[in-house]
């Protein structure tokens, strides 16, 4: 479990076939590596990983055929900067939302830094059930609020320094960007798609976080 707070920035130093999957090597910053030991998890641009070796300058985890087919991993550059977060510990703060590190789908970047200051996204038409607006979103591990949001895309409001501070700022339009939906708006979109009925999830689902 993570938050989608970004504590740290590494750098993807290989990627190598693996059977059906690959492993990657991903340079980090000692902090990040102290928290890397072998078993460990970390979020790597929002995705789960499983550290299986770490030295004093990086650490490797494998990615499966699901992974590398489901996420952005698989086409990321070598050299190419990754948001690192090492997984949540008791104790610790919880000041973004509750991120899996289970990948929805992969979305890509519309519009960067708009006339209103919105960065928009696009995003599979499954996807719009799970997404509202000022409810939470990870993009590429990042904590975000969404402010609008439709059947096929969604934006948010971004502060210059998340932008600076995570591998955001690299992303150009059209972009693709790993999405996972908070988690409170899966079990949401899933109770719908029973054929359940609920005024007050009807509700959430049109108009997300706001009274009413």
């Amino acid at each position: 479990m993570f938050t989608g707070l970004i504590r740290h920035i590494g750098t993807l130093a290989s990627r190598r076939p693996q059977g059906r999957g690959a492993r990657l090597c991903v340079e980090a910053v000692p902090e990040l590596l102290a928290r890397a030991e072998h078993g460990a998890s970390v979020a790597v641009m929002g995705v789960c990983l499983t550290a299986v070796s770490v030295d004093s300058k990086s650490f490797e985890a494998d990615l499966s055929e699901e992974t590398l087919s489901k996420t952005t991993l698989g086409n990321l550059p070598v050299g190419a900067r990754l948001n690192l977060e090492p997984a949540l510990r008791v104790g610790d703060p919880l000041d973004g939302h509750l991120v899996s590190g289970h990948i929805d789908s992969v979305g890509r970047l519309l519009d960067r830094a708009n006339k209103n200051g919105l960065w928009r996204f696009a995003m599979p038409a499954e996807l719009a059930a799970m997404i509202a607006p000022k409810g939470s979103v990870a993009v590429d591990g990042i904590s975000l609020t969404v402010v609008e949001a439709n059947a096929q895309s969604f934006s948010v409001a971004l502060i210059p320094e998340t932008a600076a501070a995570t591998a955001l700022k690299d992303l150009r339009c059209g972009a693709a960007v790993n999405i996972e939906a908070d988690p409170i708006g899966r079990y949401v979109a899933r109770f719908m798609s029973l054929g359940n009925t609920n005024e007050r999830l009807e509700n959430f689902i049109k108009n997300g976080w706001g009274d009413g």
